[in-house]
């Protein structure tokens, strides 16, 4: 078995959005499912329960998947399967393909039926994870598929569909982007890092819902990136946990960091340029965990770096090893009604004060509704740009 050299970029990786129907709450099997498949080395897109057939279709288009696989429990199963599937169809997205079950609630009448409709294929009880997950390998990614010509993209994308596409295409280095038009102004890009846990991926949720409000005509995208585990698979799970950021004007895309280290994967630069140049009016992207040496962001990656913590970082030595401190624009104390908050911030703002004097510290709660630290960051960051002012058009303005 030949071994993979370090650094050398993993093979494409097969990606299924997986998602349990609206006013159905029963995630149990899908959760156990999931692992299943990021233990195959599939890229999972978890996308949640309690999802309508709107947000499925936008998230696969979004994520450019292979399939879709849903868990219904629920009655209606037929109906929302076959919605699904127009949908994909009206969309132009009718290669993605569709599967499902969910315990007893589908007949053999019913998986007929579907089959029928296009859905690829419906798993009843009694079947093996192991089954389901080698059916989902060799239905998606047949072995021996011939790789995409490598190609150039001269002009940015201009629907969600091709944009996505496009995005998969710098994954998996088989596309150069470059914007043929130089008179084109790039949107700002803001770095969002921190260790794991610290509460990034509900503080970007909270920063969509205020750009929305204060941007009514304008486009947000937002990268995020998980970490792929040994297998080669991951859980993409953050759309789970987001509810402003599936609004039809926020573009999401979740990337894995498929065996690089640091917080990104090797083809976010290039993801970056693209959607710089998108239409958009500021990108928003979201490292993983990281650790304490960790530099993700620099200088022409992102405009503007946000560092987050939570007041659990352990003692005012650790405090003194994380190298992000010294270069990030703002630090932010999440989670700041936990115990010990207090103290975290009087320590942060003694380390920054040595550092460099000029880093804003900001505290936040991000769960709370309407959390006036997380109003502040969202001014911060938007409208208070040291030298570009965002319009509502995505333009960069020069003070």
């Amino acid at each position: 078995m030949t071994s993979r050299r370090a650094g050398q970029p993993r093979p494409a990786s097969l990606r299924v959005l997986t998602a349990v129907p609206i006013c159905d709450g029963h995630d149990s099997a899908i959760v156990t499912i999931n692992y299943e498949l990021v233990q195959h080395g599939i890229e999972v897109i978890y996308l949640g329960y309690h999802r309508s057939v709107r947000d499925i279709v936008r998230a696969a288009i979004q994520e450019d998947v292979q399939a879709v696989g849903i868990s219904s429990y629920n009655g209606g199963h037929v109906e929302f399967f076959s919605e699904v599937i127009a949908s994909l169809q009206d969309a132009g997205a009718d290669h993605i393909g569709v599967f499902g079950g969910g315990g007893g609630t589908f007949s053999k009448a019913d998986a007929r039926l579907l089959k029928t409709r296009g859905v690829d294929r419906i798993f009843f009880p009694g079947t093996s994870l192991a089954e389901i997950s080698d059916w989902i390998t060799t239905s998606y990614a047949p072995p021996g598929r011939a790789p995409t010509r490598r190609r150039s993209s001269r002009t940015p994308a201009k629907d969600d569909l091709q944009l996505a596409q496009t995005l998969t295409g710098l994954e998996q280095h088989q596309l150069e982007f470059s914007v043929a038009d130089r008179h084109s102004t790039p949107c700002p890009v803001v770095g969002i890092s921190g260790p794991g846990g610290a509460g990034k991926t509900t503080l970007i949720d909270e920063l969509a819902l205020r750009f929305l409000k204060a941007h009514p005509d304008a486009r947000l995208a937002i990268l995020s990136h998980d970490p792929s585990l040994p297998a080669g698979g991951a859980l993409l799970g953050d759309r789970a946990c987001l509810v402003y950021a599936h609004h039809d004007r926020v573009f999401l895309r979740s990337l894995a960091t498929r065996g690089t280290s640091g917080g990104l994967a090797r083809c976010t630069s290039a993801c970056l340029q693209l959607l710089r140049h998108a239409g958009f009016a500021a990108v928003l992207v979201e490292t993983t965990g990281i650790g304490q040496e960790d530099l993700p962001f620099d200088e022409e990656l992102v405009d503007r770096t946000v560092l987050v913590l939570s007041p659990d970082y352990g003692s005012r030595l650790q405090l003194q090893k994380i190298a992000m401190l010294e270069v990030a624009d703002l630090v932010v104390v999440n989670k700041s009604d936990l115990p010990g908050a207090r103290t975290a911030r009087a320590e942060l703002e003694q380390r920054l004060e040595i550092d460099n004097g000029h880093t804003q510290l900001i505290t936040t709660v991000a769960k709370r509704h309407a959390d006036p630290g997380v109003d502040q960051l969202f001014e911060a960051i938007f409208l208070k740009h040291e030298r570009l002012v965002t319009n509502p058009r995505g333009s960069r303005v020069a003070r």
